[in-house]
């Protein structure tokens, strides 16, 4: 009897054992896992501050001119407006009016300007047409006969305009470089050349690597999007880069 109960005794002790070396091992497993999990979100963690270390902060500039007197720079003016047309989504329809302007559910690339221009309080289809009224060999598109019906709405003219009336900037674009990427700032204005004249309005916007949407009317209607690139890369170069009114 007193043999059997050591033998009981020893097989007590060895089951404890066992289930002691159990708990042992799956507790180490599971601060493996933990461990996995805490060194996963860790890196997540990291990747995502170095992503964010990647956007490239850019300077806003602040032109102190407010035409329309309304507190608003005319900068930023110029960008609200431009944002009313894509908001009051106009689609493309290219045609002449008497009187010049299209109705406000039509508009082509050039309407989305006066527009924008009309929103910080200047006429452009005023100055343009004093313009080129005053200095008609400088529009070679309306060659000798001026037409205000449609010469505000052609981006030859509003070329020739905002060389003589604006801040001509760089047409460079270097991605990732904010000294560079500063010089494009909202409201200013963008000109494609051939083979399709086009121009839009800088937006405030930027993607990551600093490169800034456009607000156009392409087509359908007008959109703020991440064009500015594709259409140089893929459509028409950039020719000019305007910033209006002009800063001595």
């Amino acid at each position: 009897m007193k043999n059997k109960k050591v033998f009981n005794g020893k097989k007590i002790r060895l089951i404890i054992l066992l289930l002691l070396t159990i708990i042992i091992f799956t507790g180490c497993n599971s601060e493996v896992e933990i461990s996995k999990n805490s060194t996963k979100e860790s890196q997540e963690l990291d990747n995502k501050i170095i992503l964010e270390e990647k956007i490239i902060k850019i300077s806003k500039l602040i032109i102190e001119h407010d035409e329309d007197g309304d507190g608003i720079k005319d900068l930023d003016d110029i960008l609200d407006g431009a944002r009313k047309d894509v908001q009051n989504k106009p689609r493309y329809h290219s045609a002449y009016y008497s009187g010049g302007y299209p109705p406000d559910y039509e508009g082509v690339c050039t309407d989305t300007i006066w527009r924008s221009f009309k929103s910080a309080g200047y006429n452009l289809k005023q100055m343009v047409d004093k313009d080129i009224k005053e200095n008609t060999n400088a529009y070679p598109r309306v060659n000798g006969e001026p037409d205000p019906n449609i010469d505000f709405r052609r981006v030859p003219n509003l070329i020739s305009f905002f060389k003589s009336h604006a801040t001509v900037l760089t047409t460079e674009i270097i991605t990732n470089d904010a000294k560079n990427l500063e010089e494009w700032q909202g409201g200013d204005i963008v000109v494609f050349g051939k083979p399709v004249d086009h121009i839009a309005i800088i937006s405030d916007i930027r993607r990551q690597d600093g490169v800034p949407y456009i607000i156009h009317n392409g087509g359908p209607y007008t959109k703020e999007e991440d064009a500015l690139l594709y259409w140089h890369e893929n459509i028409s170069p950039i020719v000019y880069h305007f910033r209006f009114p002009e800063v001595d």
